[in-house]
């Protein structure tokens, strides 16, 4: 949790602000905007708090980072697995204690032309990039194609803002599975739940369809999904027939 609100602070001080400017005003105005000020104090400020709940929730007391949710998505460990990660990689170390007879490969699509969100560089400058990463563009990952059983979004590709990046990277991580192969997604959705805790924050977020359809886009298919802690969704996308 202290790193997400490290990375995202000025969103953070942007909602206290706002509520200390509404609860400074509301006693200057008429009655009716007093009352309009200090909901507004009150609505940021509980905002904030549910964000900040939600966080601690979902990265410091699920089981998102102990991977064990991986056996419904997967049929069985991979031999190789490559990890995309776009600035941050939350998934490499744990992937390769989790594996370490698979193959690991990571690429890091870090580009801030194309990541464009103030959270990706402060945590680009928080936590450097593994000495082992590759780096990579959405439509060249440096791998050859049929590398992994396995090939890993965590958190990542909502980074690309641009729907025709994140085709190209379908495209890619399509090119780099073997045959029966999956991808598994992680992200949060816009979707209600999100929206509930999250508020305006979650249109950072990408609906449920746009990752079905990016996957549709480039013929894999829908094999597995679990929600995770209510808010996070790990789809698993197979190469070939059903």
């Amino acid at each position: 949790m202290r790193e997400v609100i490290a990375y995202n602070w000025p969103q953070y001080a942007a909602g206290i602000g706002t509520a200390v400017v509404c609860a400074a005003l509301s006693g200057r105005l008429p009655r009716p905007s007093r009352a309009a000020a200090r909901a507004g104090a009150a609505a940021a400020l509980g905002l904030l708090a549910s964000a900040t709940v939600a966080t601690w929730l979902v990265y410091d007391r699920s089981e998102l980072y102990d991977y064990d949710w991986l056996d419904a998505l997967l049929p069985q460990p991979p031999a190789a697995h490559l990890v995309v990660g776009a600035g941050l990689d939350e998934a490499g170390a744990p992937l390769a204690a989790r594996w370490p007879e698979s193959r690991q490969t990571t690429v890091d699509l870090y580009d801030p032309a194309l990541m464009t969100e103030g959270s990706v560089r402060r945590a680009r400058r928080r936590v450097p990039p593994s000495p082992h990463a590759l780096p990579g563009r959405p439509g060249a990952l440096p791998v050859r194609a049929a590398l992994a059983d396995a090939v890993f979004l965590v958190f990542s590709a909502h980074e690309l803002r641009r729907a025709r990046d994140r085709e190209r990277l379908f495209r890619e991580c399509a090119r780099a599975l073997r045959p029966g192969g999956r991808l598994v997604l992680v992200e949060h959705l816009r979707d209600g739940a999100n929206t509930a805790v999250f508020g305006p924050g979650a249109r950072h977020f990408l609906p449920r369809a746009e990752w079905l359809r990016l996957a549709a886009h480039v013929g894999l298919r829908p094999a597995a999904e679990r929600r995770i802690a209510g808010l996070v969704t790990a789809f698993a996308f197979a190469k070939g027939p059903a």
